[in-house]
């Protein structure tokens, strides 16, 4: 259907707290094609959330399967997600569509247990863990207005100015 444009970093909208979805129909699975296109005119990224496009709903794309020997449960459209568990806390690098000039080092929850809809309304829940649990907060970040900026470790220390923008 179409790629978005993507809100960049210092865009204060970026820090815009997202709605609820209410509505499950046509208009929401155009926009998520919409996202899809978006995702994939992005090559490496595993994630994108609404609000990074400018629409402040709680919609969130997750497909990390490209990467290699990582456990996930392979291409995720999650709507209005909500972790309701989380155990164990790691540091790792991270990347997003919306900071193309840096990457940094963020504190995760190793482990979730995730709640959400799929586009047509149907709730399932998640158990995730390492890298896919990563991205899956990652992206629930923009739904709250936050960035990995927000989560560094070291502002000093622990942002890095990327040395090639395809890599996630």
């Amino acid at each position: 259907m179409a790629v978005l444009d993507l809100l960049i970093y210092p865009d204060s909208r970026l820090k815009t707290i997202s709605s609820p979805v209410e509505s499950f129909d046509k208009k929401l699975l155009d926009f998520i094609t919409d996202l899809e296109d978006t995702i994939a005119a992005a090559p490496g990224s595993v994630g994108i959330a609404a609000p990074q496009v400018g629409e402040f709903k709680r919609i969130v794309i997750v497909d990390v399967s490209t990467k290699a020997n990582i456990k996930h449960h392979g291409h995720l459209r999650l709507i209005n997600p909500e972790i309701v568990h989380w155990k164990g806390f790691a540091v790792g690098r991270e990347g997003c569509m919306s900071v193309p000039d840096y990457i940094g080092n963020v504190v995760r929850a190793k482990n979730i247990k995730l709640l959400a809809m799929d586009e047509y309304g149907i709730q399932h829940e998640y158990e995730m863990t390492g890298y896919e649990a990563r991205a899956v907060q990652h992206e629930i970040d923009h739904l709250e207005g936050m960035l990995f900026l927000d989560r560094l470790v070291s502002r000093r220390h622990d942002l890095l100015q990327r040395e090639n923008r395809h890599l996630s």
